[in-house]
C-alpha cells in the first residue's frame, strides 16, 4: 500500500513484502547515537580458508566485504588442496587485508592432525617460518602455533598440560628466533576454557611465552549468549593476573546454520564488534567460499550483503540495546555515527517481528531538524542463490524532536537483515523506496503429493540443529522420486505482468529437472544447477506470465514428455516471487560508495569506489551523474582493470551525464571513478541498466566446433549446449589436449576483451572429516602471437552440468587465435567460449 505523506512526519512507516498471516508484535532496538563505545574495529568479519586459490573468490568478493583479518592453510601444508597464506598473500593484502594467520599445524594431512611428536612438528613448521621471513610484509603474518590441543595432542590436560607448556616455549621460541616481530595467537581451544586460560598464561607470563594475541573458539549454538561473559571474565582474568590488554581474535566462530544467513550472522557480528574483536568465521563446507558468502566464484548471496554493509561502516560505534541482550536468535543489532560524514548507520536482524529502532541523541548540529532516512533488505537467497544490490524497503524524510526519531521496520523475515542510513535531509525531494513487490512461498506448507515432508531444524538450538544447513522455515520437501511427486503453492500477485519465480532446491551434486507448472498448463521444464548436497540451497530464477488475483504454481517430476527421471529427485524449500517492472536496472548513490577524498568534492588523484552487482553475463550501461568545476576527465575502472575507451572527458565546468556500455560478469565488480585531470569534481548517482541488444557484440563459439588436438574429445550430455562438449583438456598422461578456437567478426582486433567459458569439473580430495575439499582446476588461453593467461575455475559440483564465469582477457594481435590448455594439469570440461569487447559504446552530454 501506498504510506500517506502525514504518516512519515514523526515515524517511518514500512510495510510487510510477505503475505501477512497475524499482527506481528513489535520490538524496540534503541539506538542512541550519544553515547560512543568506541572507533569501529571492523574485524568481525573474518574467516578460516575463506580464500581458496587465486580468484576464488573474486578480487572484488573479497575487496566488497573489506576483510581485515584471515586464517588460511601453513604454506605447503597437507591439510587442504588449497587454501595456502602465501599463495594468496598478495591478493588479500591487495583488496585491504591487515593480518594474515597461518595455521601452521594444518602442515599435516589428516584430521585430527597425527601426533608424530614435537621434534617432527618443529621441522614441519621451521621451512613455514623461513618462507614468510622472506617477504619484505613479513610483519603481516600472525601465527596460530597450535589449533585446539585441548582437542588435539593435550586433550588430557590434568596430565599433558606440562607437556603442552613445554611443547607451547620450544615452538614459540622457534618462531621468535626467526621471525622476531612475530605476532603469535592463542591458547586457540575449541571454547573458552577459563581454568586452562589461568594456567596458561601464568605460565607464559612467567617464562617470557606469552601470546600477542589471546585466541578461543566459540561454535556452540549457545555463544550468542555466553560470549559476552567469557570475554568480560577474560578481561578480568588479565587484570587479575598483572598482563596487559591483548588483542582477542575468536578465530573460529559460528554454526553451519549461520553463514550465508543475514538474520543469524548479523547476531554474531554484532556482538564481536561489540567487545573490538576479530573473529573468523568456521571452516564448514569448502575454502574459497568466503564461508559460504560467495556463490560459485564471484557472486554474491544475501549474507554477502551483510558483511559488505559492515565493511561500508566507518567512525565510532555508539551503544545499541536490545530487547534481550544476549539471547539466541533473537533481535541484535549494532551501529555506528560518523559525524563528519554526518551519517548514522544501523544494522540489525534475528527476529520475524516487525521492529521499532529509537533513535536518541540525534545532534542537531550535524543532522539538523530533520533527516533523511532509508532501509534496505537483505534476504537470505541460500548458499548458491544470487542476491543484487538489496532493495531499499522504505525511504522517508523524518522530524526529529528533541534529538529523537522512531524507525519502523517490517516483520515476518526471521533470517533477513536491514541497513539504517540516516542524513541529514537535502535540499530537494525525499528519498524514495525502489523495492517490487516479493512473496514467499514454503514448499512444506503447499500441497504435497507423493513425496516427503522433512523437519530440518526442530527449533532446538541443539548442537546438532546447529550443525545442519539453514532451511527455511525449517522444513522442507524431499523424496521428490516417483513420477506423480509434486508441490503445488497458491499464490496471488497484485498486478497482471511479469514476474520473477525464484526456486530454493538442493541436489546432491547432479543437475536437477522439474517440470514448472501454473494453473496445471505447463510452462517449462526448469534446469537446476548441481549443488554440494541436499540441503545446501540452491536459488532458480526464471520469469513466468501471471494475471492479477490467485494462481497454482506447481513443481512436478513429469512433463508433457513423461517422467524427467532421477534428476528430477530434488529438494524443494521455498518459491519466491518478485515482480519485475521493465529491464533490470539499478541505482547506486555515491554517496553512500568508498571514496579515497575527504568530502563530496574528489580532487585530483582521488576516486570513488561502489560494487554493482549485475544479474547475467552481458552488456550494461553505467550512467553517472557528475558535476566538474572546469575541463575534467573521469576515469573507470572495473575489477581493478583500468578500462581503455571509457574517459569522460567534459570540456569545461558544469553538470554531465556519462554514458558507458560495457561487458560485465554475472556477479560482483568492482567499480571505481577516478579523477583524472586537474579540475575536482563531484559525483551523484551511478546507474546500472542492462543494454541486451548489445550483447551481439560478442562471439561465442561452441567448444566442439573448435580444433581439438592430443586427448582433448568431444562428449555427449543433456545439459551442454548443443548437446556436446570438450574433455580431457590440459595434460592427459602426458599427451597434452587443447583446443583452439579462431577470431572472427567483433573480436578480430587487439583490445580489452571478456573471456566467458562454460564450463564443468568437480575434483576433490575425498579424506576430511566434514570439509569438502574441493579442487580448482586452472585453464590457460594463448594467444597466438600474444600472451598466455591462465584462469582457475571452482569446483562446480558435477562434471557435465555447466556454469559460466567471465573473466578480463587482453588481446595483443588482430586476429590471433586463442587456444585453451594446461600443461600442468587437467582444465575444466569446455562446453563453449565466448569473447566481448569490454567497451561497445561511450558519450559524454550536458545536463
Amino acid at each position: 500500500m501506498r504510506i500517506p505523506a502525514c504518516a512519515v512526519v514523526a515515524a517511518l512507516a514500512l510495510t510487510t513484502l510477505s503475505p501477512p498471516t497475524a499482527v506481528a508484535a513489535t520490538e524496540t532496538l534503541r539506538v542512541d547515537l550519544a553515547s560512543s563505545t568506541g572507533a569501529l574495529r571492523g574485524g568481525a568479519t573474518g574467516m578460516l580458508y575463506g580464500l581458496g586459490d587465486t580468484g576464488v573468490p573474486s578480487r572484488d568478493l573479497i575487496a566488497g566485504m573489506r576483510l581485515r583479518s584471515i586464517s588460511q592453510k601453513a604454506p605447503d601444508g597437507d591439510q587442504h588442496p588449497n587454501g595456502d597464506a602465501l599463495k594468496l598473500a598478495d591478493e588479500f593484502f591487495a583488496t585491504g587485508g591487515s593480518e594474515m594467520h597461518i595455521y601452521s599445524q594444518d602442515a599435516y594431512s589428516k584430521w585430527p592432525y597425527e601426533d608424530l611428536g614435537i621434534d617432527d612438528y618443529v621441522a614441519r613448521l621451521r621451512p613455514q617460518l623461513e618462507k614468510v621471513a622472506q617477504r619484505p610484509d613479513r610483519d603481516r603474518f600472525v601465527w596460530t602455533i597450535f589449533n585446539e590441543p585441548d582437542g588435539i595432542w593435550y586433550s588430557d590436560w590434568a596430565n599433558k598440560k606440562q607437556k603442552f607448556f613445554a611443547d607451547w616455549t620450544r615452538v614459540y621460541r622457534l618462531v621468535k628466533s626467526v621471525l622476531p616481530n612475530a605476532r603469535i595467537a592463542g591458547i586457540g581451544e575449541t571454547r573458552y576454557r577459563a581454568d586452562h586460560l589461568r594456567e596458561f598464561l601464568t605460565y607464559a607470563k612467567a617464562n617470557n611465552v606469552l601470546p600477542e594475541m589471546t585466541s578461543w573458539h566459540e561454535l556452540g549454538p549457545d555463544s550468542l549468549v555466553s560470549y559476552r561473559k567469557n570475554y568480560a571474565e577474560y578481561r578480568e582474568m588479565e587484570r587479575q593476573l598483572g598482563i596487559s590488554p591483548r588483542e582477542i581474535v575468536i578465530n573460529e566462530y559460528s554454526n553451519r546454520r549461520d553463514t550465508s544467513v543475514p538474520g543469524q550472522m548479523i547476531q554474531w557480528i554484532t556482538m564481536l564488534e561489540d567487545t573490538k574483536v576479530d573473529g573468523h568465521m568456521a571452516f564448514w563446507s569448502m575454502a574459497g567460499n568466503l564461508s559460504d558468502h560467495a556463490v560459485r566464484a564471484g557472486r554474491a548471496n544475501g549474507g554477502w550483503w551483510l558483511t559488505k554493509w559492515y565493511g561500508d561502516l566507518s567512525g565510532n560505534t555508539v551503544r545499541v540495546t536490545p530487547p534481550q541482550p544476549n539471547t539466541r536468535d533473537t533481535l541484535q543489532g549494532m551501529a555506528t555515527l560518523n559525524r563528519g560524514a554526518a551519517k548514522a548507520t544501523v544494522l540489525l536482524g534475528g527476529t520475524a517481528n516487525a521492529v521499532n529502532v529509537a533513535l536518541s541523541g540525534i545532534d542537531r548540529n550535524v543532522f539538523g531538524d530533520q533527516v533523511d532516512v532509508r532501509v534496505s533488505k537483505t534476504s537470505w537467497t541460500g548458499y548458491e542463490g544470487d542476491a543484487g544490490q538489496p532493495p531499499v524497503v522504505a525511504a522517508a524524510r523524518v522530524r526529529v524532536t528533541n534529538g529523537q526519531a522512531t524507525v519502523k521496520v517490517p516483520g515476518g523475515d526471521q533470517l533477513a537483515a536491514y541497513q539504517v542510513i540516516v542524513t541529514p535531509a537535502g535540499s530537494g525531494a525525499a528519498p524514495v523506496a525502489n523495492a517490487p513487490w516479493q512473496a514467499s512461498y514454503e514448499a512444506e506448507n503447499g500441497t504435497v503429493e507423493n513425496a516427503r515432508v522433512y523437519v530440518q531444524d526442530d527449533g532446538s538450538g541443539s548442537w546438532d540443529m546447529a550443525m545442519r544447513y539453514t532451511t527455511s522455515g525449517r522444513k522442507d520437501v524431499g523424496s521428490m522420486n516417483r513420477p506423480d511427486s509434486r508441490v503445488t503453492v497458491d499464490v496471488t500477485v497484485p498486478r497482471t505482468g511479469t514476474y520473477k519465480l525464484g526456486v530454493f532446491y538442493g541436489t546432491n551434486a547432479f543437475v536437477g529437472q522439474s517440470a514448472l507448472y501454473v494453473d496445471d498448463t505447463h510452462v517449462r521444464n526448469l534446469t537446476l544447477p548441481a549443488t554440494l548436497n541436499w540441503t545446501y540451497r540452491g536459488r532458480h530464477d526464471t520469469p513466468v506470465q501471471l494475471t492479477a488475483g490467485t494462481h497454482r504454481i506447481s513443481l512436478r517430476t513429469s512433463g508433457p514428455a513423461g517422467h524427467l527421471g532421477a534428476s528430477s529427485d530434488v529438494t524443494l524449500d521455498r518459491v519466491d516471487l518478485t515482480e519485475v517492472t521493465g529491464p533490470e536496472r539499478t541505482v547506486y548513490p555515491l554517496s553512500d560508495a568508498r571514496s579515497s577524498g575527504r568530502g563530496a568534492m574528489l580532487r585530483a588523484g582521488e576516486s570513488v569506489t561502489t560494487y554493482v552487482s549485475a544479474a547475467e553475463d552481458g552488456y550494461y550501461r553505467l550512467d553517472t551523474a557528475f558535476t566538474s568545476t572546469g575541463r575534467s576527465t573521469l576515469g573507470l575502472t572495473l575489477s581493478g582493470r583500468r578500462v581503455a575507451g571509457a574517459d569522460l572527458t567534459t570540456t569545461c565546468a558544469g553538470a554531465w551525464n556519462g554514458s558507458t556500455t560495457v561487458h560485465l560478469k554475472a556477479g560482483i565488480t568492482e567499480v571505481k571513478l577516478s579523477n583524472e585531470g586537474s579540475a575536482p569534481l563531484a559525483t551523484g548517482t551511478l546507474t546500472l541498466t542492462r543494454d541486451a541488444a548489445a550483447d551481439r557484440n560478442a562471439v561465442r563459439v561452441e567448444a566442439e566446433a573448435g580444433q581439438l588436438a592430443g586427448a582433448a574429445a568431444t562428449a555427449t550430455s543433456p545439459w551442454a549446449s548443443g548437446g556436446s562438449y570438450v574433455g580431457y583438456i590440459g595434460n592427459s598422461n602426458g599427451s597434452n589436449g587443447t583446443l583452439t578456437i579462431p577470431r572472427t567478426g567483433a573480436v578480430a582486433a587487439a583490445g580489452q576483451y571478456n573471456l566467458t567459458v562454460a564450463y564443468a569439473q568437480a575434483e576433490k580430495n575425498t579424506g576430511h572429516a566434514y570439509n569438502t575439499d574441493i579442487i580448482n582446476r586452472e585453464l590457460v588461453a594463448t594467444e597466438a602471437g600474444g600472451k598466455a593467461t591462465t584462469r582457475r575455475y571452482r569446483h562446480n559440483y558435477t562434471w557435465d552440468g555447466f556454469w559460466q564465469e567471465t573473466s578480463p582477457l587482453d588481446l595483443v594481435t588482430r586476429s590471433g587465435s586463442v587456444t585453451f590448455g594446461n600443461p600442468a594439469a587437467f582444465a575444466p570440461n569446455v562446453d563453449w567460449v565466448q569473447f566481448a569487447p569490454l567497451v561497445v559504446a561511450n558519450r559524454v552530454t550536458r545536463r
